[in-house]
């Protein structure tokens, strides 16, 4: 972990335009997006019945759970349906070919 409490969880070219990757980083477990041209992460587990993100539907920055249809924005948390549900949003780097979430 850097000074700034970035650690790098994965290379630009692990997590293509378009795919989620999960990524842990101490006991943190986060689902990794990239879209819209930038990276964003989000808890791993959705809000519902906990879920696997990593395993769900990316269509543009709108993710959906594999198990039960729950949607959520990665770049804000935001549900699509509830705005008061909101998941767990960490801040993101990229820098030198890599991707750093900060835990923190």
């Amino acid at each position: 972990m850097g000074d700034d409490g970035f650690v790098k969880v994965a290379r630009i070219e692990d997590v293509p335009e378009g795919s989620m990757a999960g990524v842990q980083v101490g006991d943190e477990e986060i689902a990794l997006a990239h879209c819209d041209g930038g990276f964003y992460a989000v808890q791993a587990h959705c809000l519902h019945l906990q879920g696997p993100l990593p395993e769900g539907r990316l269509e543009g920055c709108v993710l959906s759970c594999p198990w039960h249809g729950w949607q959520y924005d990665v770049r804000t948390g935001e549900n699509e349906f509830d705005l008061a549900i909101k998941l767990r949003t960490y801040d993101v780097q990229v820098a030198d070919g890599e991707v750093r979430v900060r835990v923190c």
